[in-house]
């Protein structure tokens, strides 16, 4: 390579798999060193795919990939020697300790012997998992496993870094962590190569390709793409009551490019020269003032828009009656030791019917203990928890019958179909006969599972997976529907989709309890706990939390920037 040549050229490259459309179409690009590059676009976009090509682990059928002046059908073995990949899916061996993997990655990558002490003691200081070199992999938090795959990946510093989705599944303290090793890297003159479907991240790059169902829709900086959707953003503010009824009145006129909740406001993206309706329902007219737009805001714009207002999902559910002031879901100082460890401490709260609970806190905070035994699937070790007036100890068949699940990860199974998901989660939550046949065949037609009614379930693309597995969660109209990090590495028109369902079942009634690490999502919420070191360190509506944190120095702070302040003001409190 000479001074100044890209580290990676991409001419014309076209990949197919079968009969299917090109999972990529004559894409062209550059990634150069010292920098970021992004790479951005949907779940199924190509993303994966052109990552591999770079690796050499795959070759194009047309076109060419050069990676640091090698082809990469030619000198795959040269390429491999001299890159570093992390793959989207966790490649450690979970039941191996972290200084177990390093050991184990030093042999693969030929590390000589002599320079293992000082290239590991650099990387767990890099990494911040001294403390951590004899816990099994498998028992890290998210963002700890991805900062062990970063660890694996530097053993031999690279001089091109390929990371396929580090972010997934990762809380906001922990991707900043990531983010920052990253950018650290890049000073040293290391190219970056960062694959995301978190726009957040795109935003943060110094440059992306941006693909779509194996195109390439834009090339740049993130900074011209935002560009193109300028004065075009509004936030409506003021709404007083009914905001998610608002929302999809807006999501359903044509010159509303895209929409989303944003505390108490409204946040939308229009058609070039209009602006949002003011109300047709006799209500008092909200503020609106254009905003700083945002890449997704033209990641969006780009695709076309988001999917519209209507949930086809809430207009057949049987609405329940919201006046009752009985809470559906409460919490009464839920506690959960395992040994001497507390994963949850006298965890409070309660949600009365037809509202939007969410369980925020970094990796291994203690929300998802917290969540299971609210679903009767972890027996407390102290306290008590009721869903629609059902205790949990006495009374779980009863309570587990009212509600809902959505695990974390896929929950469904893999090797049935997807027919044969929906009849059997029917069946568990009591469904026979005609009723059966009639909710399997609805969420047939919601859903667009008619064509995939025979495929194995752990086929399917991830955006399918989670429409699978919010169908069955929802068969049997439940009172109360827990979602546990529901969208986790699902592209955002899928988010919005998904949420326009949440949206519409809420506003018949469903009361919903979610965790999420998005935090555009926490402010769908109603209210929100933050859990940090299995307790509770902040209870408000996404806007009484950010208000505690507004300063001089930050007088409009982000969710995100909420979220992490009062984190790092719990630890200052704990060390004072």
């Amino acid at each position: 390579m000479t001074d100044g040549a890209p580290f990676v050229r991409i001419a014309d490259v076209v990949k197919r798999f079968g009969d299917a459309p090109p999972a990529l179409d004559h894409i062209n690009g550059e990634i150069l060193g010292g920098r970021i590059t992004g790479l951005v676009g949907p779940d199924g976009a190509g993303k994966t795919t052109l990552i591999r090509l770079m690796t050499g682990l795959m070759v194009p059928e047309e076109g060419k990939v050069e990676v640091l002046g090698f082809d990469t059908v030619a000198n795959a073995a040269d390429i491999q020697a001299a890159i570093g990949y992390m793959p989207q899916r966790f490649g450690l061996y979970e039941d191996l300790s972290v200084q177990e993997n390093l050991n184990l990655y030093a042999d693969l990558r030929g590390l000589p012997l002599g320079e293992r002490t000082a290239t590991f003691d650099e990387l767990l200081e890099f990494t911040d998992l001294r403390r951590f070199t004899t816990r099994l992999a498998g028992k890290l938090s998210g963002g700890m496993k991805q900062k062990l795959g970063l660890a694996c990946a530097l053993l031999r510093k690279p001089r091109l870094l390929l990371l396929d989705e580090p972010g997934v599944g990762v809380d906001p303290i922990s991707r900043r962590d990531l983010w920052k090793m990253v950018e650290n890297l890049t000073k040293e003159g290391i190219g970056v190569v960062w694959s995301t479907a978190y726009l957040d991240e795109a935003e943060a790059c110094d440059s992306v390709l941006l693909l779509n169902e194996g195109k390439l829709l834009f090339t740049g900086s993130p900074v011209e793409l935002t560009a193109r959707v300028a004065d075009r953003v509004y936030k409506v503010s003021g709404i007083t009551q009914g905001r998610r009824q608002k929302l999809a009145r807006y999501l359903d006129d044509e010159n509303v490019v895209d929409g989303v909740i944003q505390g108490e406001a409204i946040r939308l993206v229009m058609k070039p020269g209009t602006m949002p309706r003011g109300p047709d329902d006799g209500s008092a007219a909200p503020e609106m003032a254009t905003t700083t737009s945002r890449f997704e805001d033209a990641f969006i714009d780009m695709l076309g828009g988001g999917p519209g207002g209507r949930s086809k999902l809430a207009e057949t559910q049987t609405p329940f009656a919201i006046g009752n002031a009985k809470p559906v879901i409460e919490a009464h100082g839920l506690t959960k030791r395992f040994g001497d460890f507390t994963a949850a401490d006298a965890i409070t709260f309660d949600i009365p019917r037809g509202q939007i609970f969410g369980l925020l806190g970094p990796n291994g905070a203690g929300k998802s203990t917290t969540f299971k035994m609210l679903c009767g699937l972890l027996k407390p070790t102290a306290g008590e928890g009721r869903v629609a007036g059902f205790d949990l100890r006495r009374d779980a068949a009863e309570a587990r019958n009212r509600l809902g699940y959505m695990a974390q990860k896929f929950s469904l199974y893999g090797d049935l179909s997807v027919a044969q998901n929906l009849s059997f989660f029917a069946g568990v939550y009591g469904l026979s006969g005609a009723r059966k046949r009639d909710r399997i065949q609805l969420m047939t037609e919601i859903f667009g599972f008619a064509r995939l009614l025979d495929m194995s379930a752990k086929d399917l693309p991830l955006g399918l997976k989670q429409r699978l597995a919010l169908a069955c969660a929802v068969l049997h109209e439940p009172e109360a529907l827990f979602l546990d990090e529901p969208t986790s590495g699902v592209d955002p028109i899928t988010r919005r989709e998904f949420w326009t369902h949440i949206n519409g079942l809420v506003e018949k009634g469903v009361t919903v309890l979610v965790t999420t690490h998005f935090m555009d999502e926490a402010e769908y919420c109603d209210r929100i706990s933050l859990i940090y070191r299995g307790r509770s360190i902040a209870l408000g509506s996404p806007d009484e939390l950010k208000a505690q944190v507004a300063s001089d120095e930050l007088p409009d702070p982000t969710m995100e920037d909420a979220f992490i302040a009062l984190v790092q003001g719990s630890e200052e409190k704990e060390a004072a």
